[in-house]
């Protein structure tokens, strides 16, 4: 088989894979390294968790409440703006921040910020990312303190680092095919489906021997069902097919829609994703080891989201 174009471009090469929006055109940045880190943008869910939608807050300017068992988390603000956003940030910083779980000042970054997976982008897609973080509208709103548990203390958060975070790029298995490693390193990396998908112990970390088999106490407490190929539990009914769709449009096999928390990653970042990547990610995730583990099922949508109301 080929090496897919999808490999070639996000992996490896960063060549073009979206339309630019209207503030990229006016970017510093080359336009097609801030039209490439769009797509990545938007395939990371940077829109959906640093945006407040249910207050109408403007987009990527944090405020967003993420509940879970260690208390309420409020995503910042990652806009341009130099008072309450990453406007003095350098890309160094935010390298650091995606690779080691770090802020610009050196504090440790709550793990509530996936950059476990983050950790896993090419160097080449953290730049593009980066160059398109600086190219959107700067907000002036200044960010919300956590409210957590007394017993999560930030300095803690180091002795969770060295149980369970290793930093590191993606490394293709030259076992697999292209195809393969293009949706390994989409549904690891950039989508982090196992942050979500993989339950959590008392600490936070995640179990290893249920890894992708869904959690009763995912993001915002709801259930995230097991995306693993076990026929009773997971998605082992499902196709490559049926679930490329579903990553595009919210729609399962039996008709069914997405849950709630599902169909914002669907609506505001996995549809804009070209159909090639969605099906190396359909490749990858049905070729997972299955995994019997019952969790239930989300909310069900109303209606995926146009692509056009994106913005």
């Amino acid at each position: 088989m080929k090496m897919s174009r999808v490999y070639r471009r996000l992996a490896l090469t960063g060549l073009l894979m979206a339309a630019p929006s209207a503030w990229a055109a006016a970017a510093s940045a080359p336009a097609p390294l801030v039209v490439q880190g769009e797509y990545v943008y938007r395939a990371a869910g940077c829109f959906g968790c640093h945006t407040d939608h249910k207050n109408h807050g403007k987009p990527l300017a944090g405020g967003r409440p993420l509940a879970t068992p260690f208390g309420t988390f409020y995503t910042p603000n990652i806009t341009p703006d130099a008072q309450t956003g990453i406007g003095k940030w350098s890309e160094r910083d935010f390298t650091r921040a995606l690779r080691e779980g770090l802020d610009r000042s050196g504090k440790q970054l709550y793990p509530a910020f996936p950059y476990p997976a983050y950790s896993k982008l090419s160097d080449q897609d953290i730049h593009a990312l980066w160059a398109y973080l600086r190219s959107v509208a700067p907000v002036r709103q200044a960010n919300k303190a956590h409210d957590l548990k007394w017993y999560v203390p930030r300095p803690l958060v180091r002795l969770w680092k060295a149980l369970y975070f290793t930093p590191g790029a993606y490394q293709p298995d030259p076992k697999q095919s292209p195809a393969w490693n293009c949706g390994a390193y989409l549904a690891q990396a950039a989508a982090h489906c196992g942050e979500c998908h993989t339950p959590r112990n008392a600490v936070g970390g995640s179990d290893p021997g249920l890894r992708h088999a869904g959690t009763r106490n995912g993001p915002d407490n709801s259930a995230v069902p097991n995306i693993t190929p076990d026929k009773k539990t997971g998605i082992g009914k499902w196709s490559a097919s049926d679930l490329a769709e579903y990553l595009e449009s919210g729609m399962m096999p039996d008709g069914d829609t997405a849950g709630d928390l599902m169909a914002e990653v669907i609506d505001d970042g996995l549809q804009y994703l070209r159909k090639d990547d969605l099906a190396a990610i359909a490749d990858y995730v049905t070729s997972l080891p299955a995994v019997e583990h019952a969790v239930g099922r989300a909310h069900k949508k109303k209606k995926p989201a146009a692509k056009e109301d994106w913005e």
